[in-house]
């Protein structure tokens, strides 16, 4: 496992899969997965729906509080919090 990805398992939520960590989020209509890739120091957003399928999605969709929510822990392990704003 990484370092990162390892300090991510251990905030509220977060499990890591090797260089990967995610966590789930569900707000009042909408369920999300967030990955963090160690490799290329990426976060991706995927919404999850009623069906369980979960399809990608740009930041600009995801609401402001769970961005927000994902930069602070980020922060908290030590990655710097701007990754998350980062495109592929």
């Amino acid at each position: 496992m990484g370092e990162k990805t390892t300090a991510l398992s251990k905030r509220e939520g977060w499990r890591s899969e090797g260089y990967a960590a995610r966590v789930h989020y569900e707000g009042a209509t909408e369920q999300y997965s967030i990955e963090y890739y160690e490799p290329t120091d990426r976060v991706i957003y995927w919404r999850v729906r009623g069906d369980g399928e979960a399809v990608p999605v740009g930041r600009d969709m995801v609401p402001d509080p769970l961005r927000k929510r994902i930069r602070a822990d980020l922060s908290e392990v030590g990655i710097d919090p701007e990754v998350e704003g980062e495109t592929l």
